[in-house]
């Protein structure tokens, strides 16, 4: 993996550790040569993991909308930025650029990006390799979620599975290194019973 892009929050959230293990893991990335593409801001979770890499040398790349140049404050010292017109053109771009994805506590938009981009390799549309680092256990609740959609008949165990989950950094980064993306493309079954 060349590059890597991390959706997360813009707040800091309530525990030392988010910004703690989101500092590491831009240390990380850039230890190990990988690109950190991620959304150009210069506040919360997304200015912590954009700063870790930086703090090694590594390349950092933000696409960030212009309209959110005044409330997502643009990171002054990243290797490029790129601004674009919306909020869906600037998860594009994220996903063109990136040869996987992490994901970091956050609020309704990092879920949404994180659900966008699961579903676009559910759909077959990429092959990238989709982890959640679950820092704190943060995301335990949304594991048991996708559980219950498997359990219920609304996901396959297969599309489940896509999903990497790991609380330590390193681990992440393996399993996305040995991940092959399913054969088996979402289905929609036209039995109404």
């Amino acid at each position: 993996m060349k590059s890597i892009t991390v959706f997360c929050g813009s707040s800091f959230g309530t525990e030392d550790i988010f910004k703690e293990q989101t500092f590491l893991l831009g240390q990380t990335l850039a230890k190990q040569h990988i690109e950190l593409v991620y959304g150009g801001s210069d506040t919360g979770l997304m200015g912590t993991v954009a700063n870790g890499a930086l703090s090694e040398g590594g390349k950092v790349t933000g696409v960030l909308p212009y309209f959110l140049q005044s409330k997502e404050i643009a990171h002054k010292n990243l290797t490029e930025l790129i601004l674009v017109e919306t909020m869906h053109e600037r998860k594009t771009k994220m996903s063109d650029l990136c040869d996987g994805i992490i994901v970091l506590p956050g609020g309704y938009g990092t879920l949404e990006e994180f659900f966008e981009m699961i579903t676009w390799g559910q759909l077959g549309l990429h092959k990238k390799p989709i982890g959640i680092l679950n820092i704190d256990g943060f995301y335990d609740d949304l594991i048991r979620l996708v559980q219950t959609m498997v359990d219920k008949g609304f996901l396959k165990q297969v599309n489940s599975d896509m999903l990497l989950i790991s609380a330590n950094i390193e681990e992440l980064l393996e399993k996305m290194r040995n991940y092959e993306a399913p054969t088996v493309a979402k289905w929609i079954s036209k039995d109404k019973t």
